[in-house]
């Protein structure tokens, strides 16, 4: 009997559509046609609706009063990660979400918001390739691996920008459910990864 995961998705003003969509993908595909895995949902702040850094308009499931726990925690990056940077409400979730999920997975620079937070420390990471000296800033005991499309640390996976957070995904469900499982997904999907192989 397959166990369904909680997997929650970090909404915000600003954020990249295919850094959520994308992981969105993945997790409900796996889904179709069998026993639900994955139990995915979106959560914001304080808003029941963002728009997205190119405008699209995103309706999130929850806010941080009422979300379920996640055992997958999913925190996307944006064009400005900065506002997120110093908001402590928003820090303060994520740390505490981290702290009791299975796995927390940044997608490009969400991998900033894990520096931020400090779960980066001794551990090796990736994020999009325009925020790797901001990365340097915020982790300076963080090793820095340049050109990776994602890097598992076991429970903190990082992924380089948008849509590696597609093979990241992929990558988690391979690891949670097999490769077969995942790749049905990805064949579904017709996504083809140069990093996985099935």
């Amino acid at each position: 009997m397959i166990k369904t995961r909680n997997v929650g998705i970090y909404l915000f003003e600003g954020v990249e559509l295919l850094d959520f969509a994308g992981p969105y993908e993945v997790f409900t595909m796996v889904n179709q046609g069998g026993p639900a895995a994955f139990n995915v949902y979106t959560v914001s702040e304080n808003q029941p609706e963002i728009r997205t850094f190119n405008g699209l308009v995103a309706k999130a499931d929850y806010t941080f009063s009422d979300s379920p726990q996640a055992d997958i925690l999913v925190i996307p990056g944006g064009i400005n990660p900065a506002s997120q940077l110093t908001n402590e409400t928003v820090l303060n979730w994520l740390k505490e979400q981290s702290d009791h999920a299975e796995i927390t997975l940044s997608v490009c620079t969400g991998t900033l918001l894990l520096a931020k937070i400090g779960l980066l420390k001794g551990l090796s990471a990736t994020t999009h390739h325009m925020a790797y000296d901001r990365l340097v800033e915020l982790a300076p005991d963080t090793n820095i691996e340049k050109g990776k499309r994602f890097i598992d640390n076991g429970k903190i996976i990082t992924s380089a920008g948008v849509s590696a957070g597609i093979d990241s995904s992929l990558y988690v469900v391979a690891r949670l459910l097999g490769p077969e499982i995942a790749s049905r997904a990805s064949k579904t999907m017709e996504y083809v990864s140069n990093e996985l192989t099935f």
